[in-house]
């Protein structure tokens, strides 16, 4: 499997493949899972990923779990 990393577009700067640290991974109210983080330069970042992504970010160390 090749590297896992997460990724966002940045709105303020308008850059696309921006990593997110300090990861943090919650569900939405319809079940969805979303990554919220920054960019490391004061800027959040937020994106949807798909339960199996989610789940193996979370088992690699990569973001947290937040529900």
């Amino acid at each position: 499997m090749s590297e896992l990393t997460l990724t966002a577009y940045n709105v303020k700067t308008k850059e696309k493949n921006v990593p997110i640290l300090d990861a943090v991974i919650k569900k939405t109210a319809k079940g969805a899972f979303m990554v919220q983080g920054h960019d490391g330069k004061g800027n959040k970042l937020t994106t949807l990923v798909n339960e199996a992504k989610a789940m193996a970010a979370i088992k690699a160390g990569i973001a947290s779990q937040g529900w």
